[in-house]
């Protein structure tokens, strides 16, 4: 790949990522419940003891637990907020991020990526 080449990938991704960032720390309400949410560059994202994969899909998100299928939600960022929908949920969901996130201790393992086509409907 040509330096200009991979210097407007480079660029791309970069407007790109700003544009989708989802990486922080998210919190959400659940009844009278604070949730939290770490979402990390490593493609993970924690809540709780529950660690998963995620990719985002032109305006869809992706999560797998390692079950071996991709939950797939609309998503919706604006600033430090991101709304998600469909998949298994009732309604939308709308996250508030909160902070960075934090690094992921190298006990815990990211699950391997089911393929696309191993999507939960």
């Amino acid at each position: 790949m040509t330096r200009a080449l991979a210097a407007a990938v480079s660029l791309a991704l970069v407007a790109f990522q700003g544009r989708m960032r989802l990486e922080g720390n998210w919190v959400a309400r659940a009844g009278d419940e604070i949730r939290h949410i770490m979402v990390r560059t490593d493609s993970s994202a924690q809540f709780g003891d529950e660690v998963a994969r995620w990719r985002v899909v032109a305006d869809s998100l992706w999560i797998t637990l390692g079950d071996g299928v991709w939950q797939v939600y609309g998503m919706q960022v604006a600033g430090d907020k991101l709304t998600i929908s469909g998949g298994d949920l009732e309604k939308p969901v709308t996250l508030r991020r909160v902070g960075a996130p934090s690094p992921r201790p190298d006990t815990l393992a990211i699950p391997e990526a089911p393929p696309a086509t191993a999507r939960a409907w």
